[in-house]
């Protein structure tokens, strides 16, 4: 039995070009697709603040307000006076105020 090679003729590399740049194209938009996937998702809301760093902007005795990703928030402190200026960990969220105490 004799195998007779394959005649390559210019449509057969054009046709092997068009196939090569068809797969590194799906290539590419699966790892594109995959990392996207991976990232962290973005956290919203008022349940996100818990635990989280803010500046006081207006002294809390023992209410006041905190500045926190570019939103201030009402506040209330939940160990006394907090000077403008210190920053307080939130501890939680009731409707929109924030109960926070000195870091």
């Amino acid at each position: 039995m004799q195998v007779t090679p394959i005649e390559i003729t210019p449509g057969l590399i054009v046709l092997f070009v068009i196939i090569g740049i068809c797969a590194v194209a799906l290539l590419v938009f699966v790892i594109r697709w995959a990392i996207l996937a991976h990232r962290p998702q973005v956290a919203a809301g008022k349940e996100e603040l818990v635990g989280r760093t803010a500046v006081v902007t207006e002294a809390l005795n023992p209410k006041g307000t905190v500045f926190i990703e570019g939103e201030r928030w009402a506040a209330e402190s939940e160990e006394g006076r907090v000077k403008v200026g210190d920053e307080v960990t939130i501890n939680r969220v009731e409707s929109l105020k924030l109960y926070v105490t000195k870091k």
